[in-house]
């Protein structure tokens, strides 16, 4: 179903019609979060912690940009200050407990547990320098699902927990390989608070065809103690997704929005918290270069509905706007999720070389409207130069809304 005073005037936001003329929509804050030197920083992922006002920054550390060449999982810590719309970032930390010997760690995914107050870290391990490729090619899963876990907001980390053989099970050799995330992960409003990990597989139909991707979700409903594997969404090529839970006139779905090979991003809802989805399709309106690359979306309440306990969603989405390669990262905003022709043209954010995004909501801002940050690849050269974080309001980036 379908329907720090800190005020840094970064660089102005840019409209996607005319993406070499200023409008003048200044940012909130900018930053550089991770910058190539020694080492190379990828794959982005951000979680705000609102009753902390904790902001944590991940990424991959690599030797270069290259897959293979990924080493560890590191961590910068924000503390936001809501009343200078500032952030303060500390350090560098290295993840030390999340890798196993001889693998690299790639692909963070954070949840934070409002209930038990347990922060849950999911990535996946990988043997040395194996490729993705080497994996799809020879159907030879070599990844592990692996977590870790922090009840301090990240300041101390759990040892490793490989959930290979107890989340995925029988299923492992179906898969030439799989991930999660990248990016968010989110915990649902149902009756269990369940935590959903948004992944993705390539499932071996057939032993001589090559193996074809498919998008799913793991779900906790008892806090993290045990996992179970969702269907996969109904529609190949589908990958690196990210899920949020939209209400709509009372009822709840879960909204899945992932990467595609096919040119425009794959949308799917499920009505049953991501234990199945009932519907996919492509999504005309959100283009994607022809390998496709990760996007992040975030959910929100309507704030121009003023009435007593509406909860009705909107959607924001990031990623590149450029349909023939990584460039010019754009905001697309969604007023009605179940139509997916509703996307509104994108607002360029950063209309450099650009690519993998996450995004988190943090409240309303000093404008009063809804304010969000975003972590994202960027250079001028390359996409993959360093990570920057970008804070902004609604208001000052989609101004006809209001």
């Amino acid at each position: 179903m379908f329907r720090a005073l800190c005020y840094c005037l970064a660089p102005p936001l840019r409209t996607a019609q005319s993406r070499d003329s200023m409008v003048s929509i200044p940012n909130l804050q900018e930053d550089m979060i991770f910058q190539k030197q020694k080492w190379a920083y990828r794959i982005p992922a951000l979680l705000y912690l609102a009753h902390s006002n904790t902001i944590l920054a991940f990424a991959e550390e690599r030797e270069d940009e290259v897959d293979e060449h990924a080493k560890r999982l590191v961590l910068r810590r924000g503390t936001y200050d809501k009343t200078a719309a500032c952030v303060k970032w500390g350090d560098i930390e290295t993840l030390v407990t999340a890798q196993l010997d001889g693998q690299r760690s790639m692909n963070p995914s954070p949840v934070y547990d409002e209930v038990t107050h347990t922060l849950f870290l999911f990535f996946i391990t990988i043997l040395g320098k194996v490729s993705e490729n080497y994996q799809i090619n020879t159907k030879t899963n070599l990844a592990r699902l692996c977590h870790i876990t922090s009840t301090d907001e990240g300041q101390t980390w759990s040892p490793i927990t490989d959930l290979t053989e107890s989340v995925i099970g029988t299923e492992y050799g179906k898969w030439a390989t799989f991930a999660v995330g990248p990016g968010h992960c989110l915990q649902l409003k149902d009756e269990h608070r369940s935590l959903v990990i948004p992944s993705y597989a390539y499932y071996i139909h057939n032993p001589h065809t090559r193996a074809v991707p498919y998008a799913f979700s793991i779900i906790s409903s008892d806090h993290g103690k045990t996992w179970n594997l969702g269907k996969f969404v109904a529609k190949e090529s589908a990958v690196e997704c990210q899920m949020v839970e939209v209400n709509k006139e009372g009822e709840t779905h879960l909204y899945c929005n992932a990467r595609s090979s096919q040119r425009a991003r794959v949308e799917a809802l499920s009505e049953t918290y991501g234990r199945d989805f009932q519907e996919a399709r492509l999504a005309a309106r959100l283009v994607e270069e022809p390998y496709g690359c990760h996007g992040s979306v975030i959910g929100f309440s309507n704030p121009m509905k003023t009435s007593v306990g509406c909860t009705d969603t909107w959607i924001l989405f990031s990623h590149p706007t450029d349909p023939r390669r990584r460039r010019g990262l754009g905001l697309y905003l969604n007023k009605n999720p179940l139509e997916p022709e509703q996307w509104e043209e994108p607002k360029i954010i950063y209309p450099g070389p650009s690519a993998y995004s996450d995004l988190q909501y943090l409240g309303p801002g000093p404008d009063g409207s809804p304010t969000f940050c975003c972590l994202f690849e960027c250079g001028t050269r390359s996409e993959y130069e360093c990570i920057k974080f970008l804070m902004f309001t609604l208001k000052r980036v989609f101004s006809s809304v209001y």
